[in-house]
């Protein structure tokens, strides 16, 4: 991690083909810490989580900045489960559409490179998210195809207008 980025951390449970998992790799690049204990999450990180109504938006920069961002790496299938059984500082991520070649174009089903690359990107974070998204052939795709969106919700000013911006792209 270069100075200046953000801290990322991924809890990964282990329930998902490694060969095809994004958090997996960017642990292995060094890009973010991997663990498999939840309570090891950082406390006062942004868990990203699709179960809340919270969205990400710009002022999220300062919490990351000092805390860090975690992602959850599990299966889509038991994902209701893991998320209610943490405690944190949930945000979910706006309508994007994944080009990850598991989920591709089924909105919302992020990869977890993908989603940590999103929160980035939207919390001004362009070049570190660009970075993460690098190491995948599939990757910077993903900035092509989600690019008005991520621009709006960057731009955005509050949360309330992130919801408003994104009611647009659904």
């Amino acid at each position: 991690m270069d100075q200046g980025e953000i801290r990322l951390h991924i809890l990964h449970l282990n329930q998902d083909d490694p060969k095809k998992c994004t958090a997996k790799k960017l642990a292995r690049f060094r890009y973010a810490n991997l663990t498999t204990r939840k309570n090891k999450i950082p406390a006062g990180s942004i868990i990203l989580s699709p179960f809340t109504e919270r969205v990400v938006s710009p002022k999220d920069k300062r919490t990351a900045e000092r805390r860090g961002i975690t992602v959850v790496d599990c299966s889509w299938q038991h994902a209701r489960e893991v998320f209610w059984s943490l405690k944190g500082n949930f945000r979910r991520l706006p309508f994007l559409v994944p080009v990850n070649p598991v989920n591709y174009g089924h909105p919302g089903k992020l990869s977890s490179a993908e989603a940590l690359a999103a929160t980035l990107y939207i919390i001004g974070y362009e070049e570190q998210a660009k970075k993460l998204m690098g190491i995948f052939k599939w990757g910077p795709n993903f900035f092509v195809m989600n690019k008005e969106p991520l621009e709006a919700y960057a731009n955005a000013n509050s949360w309330e207008e992130i919801i408003k911006v994104e009611k647009e792209f659904i």
